[in-house]
């Protein structure tokens, strides 16, 4: 009798297991992923439909600036134009996952049990003879477009200790390793991707990368049969499905799991409702290997692994017919997606004009010309508030100032005659008047330069520094405009008059006392009477002076008076004419400042404007044909959902006889 089964890395190619058993009847309910679609077949130039949206898509991408997409959809293109089906094998740790490929290959290519724990993936493919390679990751060079390969000889007996966590040459760079196999289920154009243990640790898993770098197909993934599958479990095959199609859950371990059947019956009800298109499958490695060694054909078959290799074995028989365009469909799809939300998202910002930089510009300059009226306003309101402050303080410290010299003229025509001290007291007046007119206008020219800087405060912060150079006349010669004190009329004592009072006086005093001595019998006119008149004489002369001199002060004092007054009254209207040309200065000056900037800023919302109405007109443009492209991908995508993307069969647990 003919020996069915293969044993060893050395066997010739044989059939890899007995003949396959009749396909198992599908859920009636569920679509064949895998059924040929008239969407699929060949177009009128002879490339398949899937093909020429594939190509399609690709230029799309192109067109819409995402190389990134475009190249990945040429690297699916040439994984599905090769005949060869590569199979990635996924899983936790300890869930039979090394276990199920050695036994659908019956051999010892994958380490078990406690020799698990491989970070790196395995592929495993027909060759002439048992061989093994590590693929590592050649240092890119700078016109490489793709980062290339390096193969290096590897001892088969090495496989067992490989990890990918050796920093040591040869792993350096490693991306996984390479096993040559001579088995007929091989040569078909099968090959099975070991991928590392799922770590659940991490949120998420590495699956999808290890599927890219190894180009896998499709996806088989292996759980235990002595519970349902997890949350992470089912999130994975979720993510997985949106790009991989047909693919097959191994429930494996039934021989450990008396409660297999119902643990599939959830499972399959638990991926209908995750809506994970899956196919599954309950296995046993253990029954398998077990018949591989005792020729036991109906172990075998209870084992589950025939109904596998048939799956396997169809799917390599129409990868380009079956699963080429299930790919396509979900990797346009995804691709689609992608672009179709990229131009929504432009399409929603171009529609709400977005706050381009233009309208940014309009907006400022709408902000400057309301904030310019307000400046205005409040520069005019400023203005004359200061003025009205100025005119106030001015004329209060002149007053003072006049007041004080008034007072210090008083208090020295108090204490000398002006008749004889005149000229003296007249150049100290007016000194002092010049004095105080000086220091007056001084600060009035101080005042004048704060209140424009104030003023100049109110606009911004470049055009504060842009004030007048001015300095009125009056400022410069305020001194000059104190008069000299004309010297007023005084009385005199002349030598007349003093005779004439001295006469005056003398008379009542000869009179009084030759009446008093005329009782001694003394004529009138005697020396104590003339003693007397002259005496009374003298006072009188005395007396009229003083009276004489008090009148001099007096008038003095009134000329003083009306000089300071006079001097007041011209200075205060010197600096009342002063600020006035001041505010007229500065209110000119800064109405053109005004202007200058009103003009500006109306300049710049007149270009902000024209930019925005460009801008409309470029959105409104960039809105219509982003539109049509959303219609064209809408077409695309119409194409791709027809090719069957995303569809499964649930293939029902197997019945097997009973033990």
């Amino acid at each position: 009798m003919t020996d069915i089964w293969e044993a060893g890395l050395a066997t010739h190619p044989r059939p890899a297991s007995p003949p396959a058993p009749e396909p198992l009847a599908p859920d009636l309910f569920a679509p064949d992923p895998l059924a040929p679609d008239p969407v699929a077949a060949e177009s009128g130039t002879g490339v398949p439909r899937w093909l020429d949206l594939l190509d399609r898509t690709t230029r799309t991408c192109v067109a819409l600036d995402r190389p990134d997409l475009a190249r990945w959809l040429r690297h699916r293109r040439a994984r599905l134009l090769d005949p060869q089906l590569r199979v990635l094998v996924v899983g936790g740790a300890k869930q039979g996952k090394s276990q199920l490929v050695n036994a659908l290959l019956n051999a010892t290519v994958c380490p078990a049990g406690d020799r698990a724990g491989r970070r790196v993936a395995t592929v495993v493919q027909h060759g002439a003879a048992p061989s093994a390679h590590l693929v590592r990751r050649r240092p890119a060079r700078p016109h490489d477009d793709e980062p290339a390969e390096d193969r290096l000889p590897l001892p088969v007996e090495r496989l067992a200790d490989l990890d990918a966590g050796d920093d040591r040459e040869p792993h350096r760079g490693l991306l996984y390793a390479e096993v040559g196999l001579p088995r007929s289920l091989l040569a078909g154009g099968l090959a099975l991707i070991e991928a590392p243990a799922v770590d659940w640790s991490d949120p998420v898993p590495e699956v999808t990368g290890i599927a890219a770098v190894t180009r896998a197909d499709t996806v088989l993934f292996v759980t235990e049969a002595t519970r349902e599958l997890s949350r992470g479990e089912l999130a994975l095959l979720a993510h997985l499905g949106r790009s991989y199609p047909g693919m097959v859950v191994a429930l494996t371990k039934t021989d450990l799991a008396p409660d297999w059947r119902r643990v599939l019956r959830r499972n399959r009800q638990r991926l209908a409702e995750a809506g994970v298109p899956v196919r599954l499958l309950a296995l046993s490695a253990t029954l398998r290997l077990h018949a591989a060694r005792t020729g036991d054909q109906a172990l075998n078959t209870e084992s589950g692994f025939p109904h596998l290799v048939t799956h396997l074995r169809q799917t390599v028989a129409g990868k380009s017919e079956l699963l080429a365009p299930a790919a396509v469909g979900l990797a346009t799809r995804t691709v689609l997606e992608d672009l179709a939300a990229a131009l929504r998202e432009e399409l929603s910002v171009q529609r709400k004009g977005g706050t381009s930089d233009a309208m940014s510009r309009l907006h400022e300059a709408q902000r400057g010309l309301e904030e310019l009226r307000r400046r205005a306003t409040r520069w005019q309101y400023a203005l004359a508030d200061e003025v009205s402050d100025l005119v106030s303080d001015i004329e209060y410290d002149l007053r003072e100032r006049t007041r004080a010299v008034l007072r210090r003229a008083d208090e020295r025509l108090d204490e000398a005659d002006p008749a004889r001290t005149w000229q003296s007291f007249a150049e100290w007046l007016d000194g002092s008047l010049r004095d105080a007119a000086e220091a007056n206008f001084g600060w009035l020219a101080e005042r004048i330069d704060a209140m424009a800087a104030r003023v100049a405060r109110e606009f911004p912060p470049g055009t504060a520094d842009r004030l007048p150079q001015w300095t009125p006349a009056l400022l410069r010669d305020a001194p000059d405009r104190v008069d000299p004190l004309d010297r007023p009329t005084v009385d005199r004592l002349s030598l007349s008059q003093k005779v004439f009072t001295g006469l005056r006086g003398s008379y009542g005093g000869v009179l009084m006392f030759g009446l008093a001595t005329g009782l001694a019998g003394m004529p009138l006119i005697n020396p104590i009477s003339l003693g007397a008149g002259a005496l009374f004489a003298g006072k009188s002369i005395r007396d009229e002076s003083l009276s004489t001199r008090k009148r001099r002060q007096a008038t003095a004092k009134a000329a003083v008076q009306r000089h300071v007054d006079d001097v007041f009254a011209r200075l205060n209207k010197d600096a009342k004419d002063v600020i006035r040309q001041a505010q007229r200065v500065l209110r000119g000056h800064f109405t053109e400042l005004t202007e200058e900037l009103r003009q500006a800023v109306v300049e710049s919302a007149r270009t902000a404007k024209q930019a925005v109405d460009d801008d409309a007109a470029v959105r409104d443009h960039r809105a219509r044909r982003i539109q049509r492209e959303l219609v064209g991908l809408a077409g695309l995508y119409k194409q791709a959902t027809a090719l069957g993307a995303g569809r499964a069969v649930l293939v029902p647990a197997q019945r097997r006889p009973p033990a």
